[in-house]
């Protein structure tokens, strides 16, 4: 019998640690000043791009790693670096999880290449899949694709919001409703190509964190896109419909949060699926950061005489910080490891990693600004950045209170509203 073992291996180790140092070398330094600009931190990616970091052939290695923990270790180093220069180098992976989850293997690797592009052209990706009406409740969207079957078109219309590098991105990967008598259930995600006539940024925002992340409306107006950029096809798509429609006919199917056997897969659903781990593994990084500058100005800030870790008030605290974080690493790996070995979430496991590392985020973080005091609420010192990137966690990709849902219904396969 093969030996249990929560080691990483060497290779996992050289990357961690590789990671690490591109991390405090080259995004620490950088971090406050992006965050005050607002800006998409562009030579930042190139030099993640010239090392390697930011490359198709980097996030593959860690996605295909047998073990599951490449990706979330990967998140977790460069979110414990910053999470808004995080996010700029590993938005695009939310993008190419939609293409890996919905699409065929030819445009698998016709997409993904172009979402990147290379060290001397970098290029960016972004996943459209909320709007101003449907956030949560992915139901309520109204973006539209229409079939033009003369000409082997699809044309889409409607408005996108919340979209990480949305209007500057190479390629956009758009979620939009084909059949609205279906729900969520009749929705498709499609390719819209770099140049596309008709799809255009809208507003920026302006953000209480990950500032360095670009986050814009998307609008399609009449946008035509050909044929071959419906993720997984036209013949998958009606086949596909077809067995949504009959479940409706027949009073059948589970709501689109619900988990279970026999789920109509959704588009939006199956990409916030696979990433819900990688998620948690972001806030677990920063939670990270935030403990480690706790401590260090904890054992070095002296109060009465003494450093202030002295105090059980504050000790107790950094305990409860690392033994919250740890619980949050573990959650994050099982997950990872349950999808990439082909288990199923049959407890939701997927959003209980997400949920607890959020909610530790979060935690950890308010916790951090308190033990600076006065200085941890001051831009002297990163842990007011980190607490307000923290906020982002229980809300993207899938509200905390939303996993909580999902969860519920998946251990009472009941349809808990």
């Amino acid at each position: 019998m093969a030996e249990f073992t929560l080691d990483l291996n060497e290779d996992q180790k050289q990357v961690r640690d590789w990671l690490n140092g591109f991390a405090k070398d080259v995004m620490r330094p950088a971090a406050a000043e992006w965050d005050e600009r607002e800006e998409t931190p562009w030579p930042v990616i190139q030099e993640a791009a010239k090392l390697g970091i930011y490359s198709l052939d980097f996030y593959a290695q860690q996605f295909f790693d047998p073990t599951g923990l490449g990706i979330p270790m990967a998140m977790e180093e460069l979110f414990w670096g910053d999470a808004g220069i995080a996010l700029s180098i590993v938005g695009t992976g939310l993008a190419a999880v939609g293409v890996l989850a919905n699409g065929t293997e030819e445009q698998i690797g016709t997409w993904i290449p172009q979402m990147y592009g290379d060290a001397d052209d970098v290029k960016v990706a972004a996943f459209c899949s909320s709007e101003p009406d449907a956030g949560s409740d992915v139901a309520s969207m109204r973006t539209r694709a229409v079939y033009d079957e003369a000409k082997d078109e699809w044309v889409l219309g409607g408005t996108k919001t919340w979209a990480t590098n949305g209007g500057i991105a190479n390629v956009h990967v758009v979620v939009a409703v084909v059949d609205a008598e279906l729900g969520s259930r009749g929705h498709a995600s499609f390719i819209v190509p770099p140049g596309t006539p008709g799809l255009s940024q809208g507003q920026k925002f302006k953000k209480h964190g990950i500032r360095a992340s670009h986050t814009a409306e998307v609008v399609l107006e009449n946008v035509r896109v050909p044929g071959h950029c419906l993720l997984g096809g036209k013949e998958r798509l009606d086949e596909r419909l077809a067995r949504a429609r009959e479940r409706a006919r027949s009073g059948g199917g589970r709501s689109e949060t619900g988990e279970g056997p026999g789920r109509v897969k959704n588009a939006a659903m199956a990409t916030f699926e696979a990433s819900r781990p990688a998620v948690g593994a972001m806030a677990v990084g920063t939670a990270r950061a935030a403990y480690e500058e706790a401590l260090e100005y904890a054992m070095t800030r002296e109060q009465f005489g003494r450093p202030i870790i002295d105090n059980q008030g504050v000790a107790f605290q950094l305990a409860d910080m690392r033994t919250q974080i740890d619980a949050a690493r573990l959650l994050v790996w099982r997950a990872s490891w349950m999808a990439t070995t082909k288990r199923p979430f049959t407890s939701a496991e997927g959003s209980m990693s997400k949920l607890f590392a959020s909610e530790t985020a979060k935690k950890v973080t308010a916790q951090a600004v308190q033990i600076l005091g006065g200085n941890g609420f001051t831009r002297e010192y990163p842990v007011e950045r980190m607490h307000r990137d923290a906020a982002i966690y229980t809300i993207f990709e899938g509200t905390s209170e939303i996993q909580r849902l999902v969860i519920a219904r998946t251990l009472s396969g009941m349809p808990i509203r």
